[in-house]
């Protein structure tokens, strides 16, 4: 039942995403795109999602299980840190630059968008070289 859950909201993200147009670079470079013919409406979509997440995590932060009874793990650090910030720019140059970020990406993939695939592929990459050169610095410390 646990599975079904899961697929059925991974199903409705998937289709929040389609119907707000955060699978469309060309809508996402419209809304990063202030100083020339800017799209506000992505605004609203993420204006959305933070009002959600609000409420959200103000409930999860009263509880100690998720709804299916399992742990709840919610993210203990609150410090801004220069990894914190360079990531935070390296997501955001090439959410600007693709007009992709790794949600929507997924979506326009499955939906057989040639691009997409390669936006996929490259960030796969960089997750694994992050993960190597994680390892190699842990190993140096060690």
């Amino acid at each position: 039942m646990l599975r079904f859950f899961e697929f059925l909201a991974g199903l409705l993200f998937g289709l929040g995403l389609i119907l707000s147009g955060m699978t469309n670079p060309a809508k996402v470079l419209g809304f990063l795109d202030l100083f020339g013919q800017w799209d506000p409406s992505l605004a609203f979509v993420m204006g959305g999602a933070i009002l959600v997440g609000i409420f959200a995590f103000a409930l999860a932060k009263k509880r100690t299980t998720n709804f299916f009874g399992g742990a709840l793990h919610l993210p203990k650090a609150s410090h801004i840190d220069k990894r914190l910030v360079i990531g935070s720019l390296m997501f955001g140059v090439g959410w600007g630059l693709a007009g992709f970020c790794p949600g929507p990406v997924l979506v326009s993939m499955a939906a057989g968008h040639e691009k997409a695939l390669i936006f996929v592929i490259a960030m796969l990459i960089g997750m694994i070289g992050f993960e190597m050169a994680e390892r190699a610095t842990l190993k140096k410390k060690a």
